[in-house]
């Protein structure tokens, strides 16, 4: 994986968050964005799932500005971003996972041909923003959000660690 690349993920990465007790409900077939190498261990990256702004309604598109537009000392207002990749894109921040090349499907393309790389200094100043919130703030409330970030990255960790032996 390269930092800030999109890829899409592999049906038993779906299924490993539901084996640790996360939920994974999402059926669409959305590339996810490597932002943060992890400090933990080399191998692991976080990531955001992203959808695309013109598959929502109205109705959605009110709840995600609800939540962008809270004070920002209030963690709700990291959830969500818009910005533009090869459409315009919601980042899905608090959805946020950690990944293994393991469970890596496939690179996510760009209109001519190439492996889709974010190079927007603003856009990913944002995201990273806004992804170390919510990591700081799972790391003291362990497995607080619906995919068990926690559990997710311990087991990675430690099936990397055992990779080793």
């Amino acid at each position: 994986m390269k930092q800030n690349g999109m890829y899409y993920i592999k049906d038993e990465y779906k299924q490993l968050v539901r084996s640790l007790g996360g939920e994974w409900n999402d059926k669409k077939k959305r590339p996810i964005v490597c932002l943060i190498q992890s400090a933990e261990h080399p191998d692991l990256y976080w990531a955001v799932p992203v959808g695309k702004v013109n598959h929502r309604d109205s109705k959605a598109m009110e709840r995600i500005e609800l939540y962008m537009n809270k004070p920002n000392r209030d963690l709700r207002s990291c959830y969500y971003h818009l910005g533009r990749t090869t459409n315009k894109s919601i980042f899905f921040i608090s959805d946020a996972i950690p990944i293994t090349d393991k469970f890596i499907l496939s690179e996510h393309f760009a209109s001519n041909d190439k492996p889709y790389i974010i190079k927007n200094p603003v856009l990913l100043e944002k995201l990273n923003y806004k992804l170390n919130r919510i990591l700081n703030f799972e790391a003291t409330n362990h497995n607080y959000f619906r995919q068990h970030i926690t559990d997710i990255k311990n087991y990675l960790i430690k099936e990397l660690e055992n990779q080793k032996e």
